[in-house]
Formats: C-alpha cells, structure tokens, sequence
C-alpha cells in the first residue's frame, strides 16, 4: 500500500486534488488579514522576502496568495512522497518548488542537494523573489523552525515575515503537525509579523536564541488567527 501510495500517478492525483481543494477555500472562505500593512513595502517594492507558516495550515495556504501572486514567489517544499504532491498543488496555484530535504547524518548526497537547494533559494530571494516555507517540515518537529529558514534569510540579508493562518468551522487531524482542513464557506484570518532579520556576525548560540524567538512569535500569531475566528488552540 506505501508503495501505491508513494507512485507517480497516485502522488499527482493527490496534488491535483488538493491544488482543486485549496483554491476552493480561498475563494469560499471569507479571509480576514491583520497586520497585512507590515509586508506592503515589500510587496510593492523590489526587495526580496522569506515568508513562513507552519506545515499544518499548508491546506489553508492560498488564503496568502493574493499578496505573494505580486512578487515572483517561489515555495520551499521537501522531495519526500508527501513533499511532491503539496509540490504539485502549489504549482496548480502558481508557486513553483524548491525541492529541499534535511540530509541526515553521514548522507552525503542529500547533504549536497540540501546545499544546493539552499543556494538556489538564497539566489532567488537576493535578487528580488519570494519564497515561502514551512519551516517546521517536512518531519517536524511541530512548531519548531528548523536552521535552513535562518540560513536563507542571513544569506540573502533579506526580510522575513511571519503569517498565522487559522479557519473555522475546520477539521484538525492528529497528525505531527495537527494539519487543519478548512471547510468551505467559513471565516478564516491570517495575522502577519514582520519585518524580521537576522543580525550581521550572529554566531551558533545567537541563531539558536533566534530561531526560539521566532518559533515563538510565528505560534503566537497562529494562535491569534485562530482566537480571531472563534476557534480553540487544538
């Protein structure tokens, strides 16, 4: 069966059928934006930026769209099985993929993919582009960014903004990732925070206490969305 799954055929009609999925709640669902002043000079600008949202609201996702359809926006997504066909959905919606793995210990060849991968993404934010990520996939853990949104950001010296999307009435799955499937016709809000950046010369224990940080803040403003639209903490 994980070998069915995991098929080219099967993987591109589960992207087809939640690329279908996720432009139907964006355009079913009322969407509330708070704070959406913050990433306008970058919008409108020619800057680059690094947008980041947790794995589990990647179906809720395109309530971001309309903003970073201005921008030549690009996603940050793993090669895993589950990684190709949010790839595939993302791409229906307009957003090509960087495809990037977390190498593990003594894996060299993803360990140069997951190099290369990052300098892909840092060239394309620095010369004006948006990428987004979900920093704490594709394993997790839940609601921890993960080092490689920091690499980027630091390298591109580029801006960094944070968006806590929420839906209600929605369906949250006792996944790793507490993934949320909106349903249509709802409220849903996403609350942006931003700009961040990450200070020139910060060293190893610097960046741990930054990526703490902003961990926290990007669960905040998730938390907020959700009090916004009537809906408990899962």
């Amino acid at each position: 069966m994980k070998k069915l799954l995991r098929s080219d055929a099967v993987q591109n009609l589960l992207g087809w059928l939640l690329g279908v999925y996720i432009r139907l709640i964006l355009n079913t669902v009322r969407w509330r934006h708070e704070n959406l002043d913050c990433v306008e000079p970058v919008l409108a600008g020619d800057s680059g930026a690094i947008a980041l949202f947790w794995h589990g609201r990647v179906p809720l996702c395109l309530a971001t769209a309309p903003q970073w359809w201005r921008k030549r926006t690009r996603a940050f997504v793993s090669p895993s099985s589950d990684g190709q066909f949010i790839a595939t959905a993302l791409e229906m919606a307009g957003f090509p993929a960087i495809r990037v793995s977390s190498a593990k210990k003594g894996d060299a060849a993803k360990a140069r993919q997951a190099v290369a991968a990052i300098r892909e993404a840092v060239t394309h934010v620095a010369e004006g582009g948006a990428l987004v990520i979900t920093p704490d996939g594709p394993r997790g853990p839940n609601e921890i960014i993960a080092p490689g949104a920091l690499q980027i950001a630091k390298r591109s010296k580029q801006p960094v903004f944070l968006m806590g999307i929420a839906a209600n009435p929605a369906k949250q799955f006792d996944t790793w990732d507490k993934v949320m499937f909106a349903a249509p016709f709802g409220r849903g809000a996403v609350v942006w925070d931003g700009p961040l950046h990450v200070p020139d010369g910060i060293d190893d224990a610097g960046s741990e206490a930054l990526l703490a940080q902003w961990s926290a803040r990007l669960s905040e403003v998730t938390r907020q969305a959700e009090a916004l639209v009537g809906r408990a903490p899962h």
